[in-house]
């Protein structure tokens, strides 16, 4: 079964920091581009970060660009958003995407539950 599982979410103080993580079954993760997204009540979803499959270039948002840190654990078939001097306005459920291109016009495409990170200021 393919499934992606994020893990490490909470309530932590402004400033604070967590280590979310996104785990595969069912699919190398290696071979797909891996995004994280977030969605804040009453917001779109949002890309926050990503990590291509391709080179493992990284991408991130403005709003947590020297503060957020994605990377990939083959071994572990595992990816990880280090998130450090969180802000009240990271308060979101984070959800991580997997995405391969397979033809000129069709992917495969998976996402987690979703994590829920809650800053109090």
């Amino acid at each position: 079964e393919v499934q992606l599982v994020e893990s490490g979410g909470g309530l932590v103080q402004a400033g604070g920091s967590l280590r979310l993580s996104c785990a595969a079954s069912g699919f190398t993760l290696d071979d797909y581009t891996i995004g994280w997204f977030r969605e804040a009540p009453g917001k779109e979803r949002e890309g926050v970060s990503c990590i291509m499959s391709s080179d493992g270039s990284t991408y991130y948002a403005d709003s947590v660009k020297g503060r957020f840190t994605i990377s990939r654990d083959n071994a572990k078939n595992t990816v990880y958003l280090e998130m450090s001097s969180l802000k009240p306005e990271d308060t979101a459920v984070y959800y991580c995407n997997a995405k391969k291109q397979v033809t000129s016009s069709t992917y495969l495409n998976y996402w987690g539950q979703g994590t829920q990170v809650t800053v109090s200021s």
